[in-house]
């Protein structure tokens, strides 16, 4: 409970500062006013600069020239969306009443190694598998695990696993899918990591913006998982995941990656360290933006995703047969 004990003071730390923005709601104003709160607030710049070459202040001269009084909303919004575009950051947001401003980039760009339709042949459907809380979970006819981990917006209950994981514990191994999973709560994430270590383990650091300079930043701080009280798993898992794999689901495969039974299979995950905030423009849109970094072990950044252990892609001719490449792969690898 210590990461969300620290986790909701960053929240308040960061919610008390109030640094001052133009407030003019005019095409100019809300302009600056997104640039500034990024500037002010935003975590990852020095490092979107080294691997993106994105300078900011050279970013605000080139759209600031796109900017008057005669644009509509709609053309204002493209501007800012652009813009906020360059930083590559799909936990950076703008949203008004019409559209949601976005770059899906980290998955788009790729490879997905993901068909809904193959779950199916391997779940099943109706009464084939069961369900704990927001897992889907089947005994494969190799006496192999498969648990489909789709989210972590939905509470996991420690009943659920203990249950789940007991029901298991005759398989062989167990295949944990992330695949997809867009992310959700970190302590959902953190409650299912905890079934899968016997002792507390460093996955990585956090730290978070303290002033409205571009390196006012805390000192980082550890990042611990505790084992669970109830059931955990002693046997070998395969974790699999692709670029859809983002946010709470990067930090849980960061996590996973420490543990001595677990092997990480598939694509490089999709990224996304950066714990968002929200604020609002003088015109009422929303803007969302990464305020808090977490790190893997090593100090590394994990912003552009983690590289699996092995690498599986998904075949064309596997998918004509039914079967999916990174599901084989691992059932293959546990039943070495």
């Amino acid at each position: 409970m210590r990461k969300l004990f620290y986790i909701l003071s960053i929240v308040l730390c960061i919610s008390c500062v109030k640094e001052e923005v133009p407030s003019s709601n005019t095409r100019q104003g809300n302009f600056e006013a997104l640039w500034q709160l990024m500037d002010q607030r935003y975590c990852f710049f020095d490092y979107k600069k080294e691997q993106l070459g994105v300078d900011w202040d050279e970013v605000h001269t080139r759209y600031a020239a796109m900017v008057n009084d005669k644009m509509t909303n709609q053309q204002l919004f493209e501007v800012l969306c652009n813009m906020i575009g360059e930083l590559r950051d799909g936990h950076v947001n703008l949203s008004a009443v019409y559209d949601l401003g976005r770059n899906w980039s980290y998955y788009e760009d790729y490879d997905r190694n993901y068909d809904a339709e193959l779950i199916e042949h391997y779940l099943g459907k109706g009464n084939d598998y069961q369900i704990a809380s927001s897992l889907k979970y089947r005994i494969l006819d190799d006496n192999i695990a498969y648990v489909r981990c789709e989210t972590f917006n939905n509470p996991i209950g420690d009943g659920n696993l203990s249950l789940m994981l007991d029901n298991l514990k005759g398989c062989n191994g167990l295949i944990l899918d992330v695949r997809n999973n867009g992310g959700g709560s970190l302590v959902e994430s953190e409650r299912l990591a905890s079934r899968f270590t016997n002792e507390k383990t460093l996955v990585g650091y956090i730290y978070h913006k303290t002033g409205k300079g571009r390196n006012d930043f805390s000192s980082p701080e550890p990042v611990y998982v505790t084992p669970s009280d109830g059931v955990r798993w002693q046997k070998q898992v395969v974790v699999l995941a692709n670029r859809e794999t983002f946010s709470a689901a990067n930090d849980f495969v960061k996590s996973m990656k420490r543990f001595p039974l677990v092997t990480v299979m598939g694509d490089q995950t999709g990224g996304g360290s950066g714990m968002p905030f929200n604020q609002e423009l003088p015109n009422g849109w929303g803007l969302r933006f990464s305020a808090v970094v977490f790190l893997d072990a090593d100090r590394q950044h994990i912003e552009f995703g983690i590289k699996p252990d092995i690498p599986v892609a998904l075949s064309h001719d596997d998918a004509l047969k039914g079967k999916d490449s990174l599901i084989e792969a691992a059932r293959a690898f546990l039943s070495q």
